[in-house]
């Protein structure tokens, strides 16, 4: 019988740790990125399982993922049907693991994995939640790096839930903590966020961030902009009442010219002239407007979706392997 094999859910030992690495296209990386984890993961005595989640990706890395090499760590790589995103993804991953401590980490290896041991040693003091703050980001624009930072404070102005400034996906959750979000029911998942609404006992971890391995990022502006969008709608309603303060305003300050225009034309005879300001008054007024329905259509569309509640993502297929011998010899162990 091979070393290699799948293992029933009645033989899986207990996990004390889920590494969860959602990916898309990053056949060039996933090898080094897997040496390093697993090498990581053997020098931790405690058992652990890789969970890799493979967001459709176009380019052989999921038959890649799969004849990866096993070592002490179980390696589950689950195939979803298309597309969905990182965030469903992510949330595939949550809802397959099944260790006490969750770290959520990028294929990447912009987020390196050797912190994996300070994260646990934070865990274990009773932080449910390990935030991993990045003090530089290699590889990023100027224009990145500073927008990204107005992007945190606006979001942290308009949301009630305290999101960490330059904390990515790159965490750790305790086992309490994921049972809850998983049990969160919406569809609009702005996952940074959710990560936090939780709340418990959250500590931080600086560390610099290295630039990408290999290849590209997947994350274009227009991305960026959708997925900034979304973290404010999903987390705030505040954008709608700023909407209506904004009318208000512009209604109060049309009200207040009109009837100067009035006072001056029944008292002074001044007769008002100038179709440019009116124009300048007209589209000004017609923007505002233009701007509070694509505010409140943004709202209704997540509505939209709401409703309908369609799965996250469909799972085409699940792969488990260990190392079998490893796995004997620890039961072994155990017993003794």
């Amino acid at each position: 019988m091979s070393p290699i094999s799948l293992i029933s859910n009645a033989a899986t030992q207990s996990v004390v740790l889920s590494v969860i690495v959602p990916y898309y296209n990053e056949i060039d990386v996933l090898p080094e990125f897997h040496a390093r984890l697993t090498r990581v993961l053997d020098s931790i005595a405690d058992e652990s399982e890789i969970i890799y989640v493979d967001d459709g990706s176009t380019d052989g890395s999921k038959n890649l993922v799969d004849t990866l090499p096993v070592s002490g760590s179980k390696v589950v790589s689950i195939g979803l049907s298309r597309n969905f995103g990182k965030e469903n993804a992510m949330s595939a991953g949550l809802e397959h693991s099944q260790g006490l401590a969750v770290i959520l980490i990028d294929a990447d290896l912009q987020d390196p994995p050797e912190l994996i041991p300070s994260m646990l040693k934070e865990w274990r003091k009773g932080n449910d939640v390990v935030n991993m703050q990045r003090i530089k980001r290699e590889g990023e624009s100027w224009v990145k790096r500073k927008s990204a930072a107005m992007f945190y404070r606006l979001l942290n102005w308009v949301s009630k839930s305290e999101i960490p400034e330059n904390v990515g996906d790159f965490r750790l959750l305790s086992r309490q903590v994921v049972d809850h979000i998983n049990a969160m029911p919406e569809r609009n998942r702005y996952m940074k966020g959710m990560f936090v609404w939780p709340g418990f006992k959250q500590t931080t971890i600086v560390f610099k961030r290295y630039a990408r391995h290999s290849g590209k990022t997947k994350w274009n502006y227009f991305k960026l902009i959708g997925l900034a969008m979304d973290g404010i709608t999903s987390f705030s309603i505040s954008p709608l009442r700023l909407a209506t303060v904004l009318g208000s305003i512009v209604a109060a300050s049309a009200f207040f010219y009109g009837m100067v225009i009035i006072l001056k034309t029944l008292v002074f005879g001044v007769q008002t002239q100038g179709y440019a300001s009116m124009m300048v008054v007209e589209l000004a007024l017609g923007g505002v407007q233009l701007l509070c329905i694509g505010l409140l259509g943004e709202y209704i569309g997540r509505i939209f979706i709401e409703a309908k509640r369609r799965p996250l993502y469909i799972v085409q297929s699940v792969n488990e392997r260990t190392n079998v011998t490893r796995s004997q010899g620890s039961v072994a162990e155990r017993r003794a």
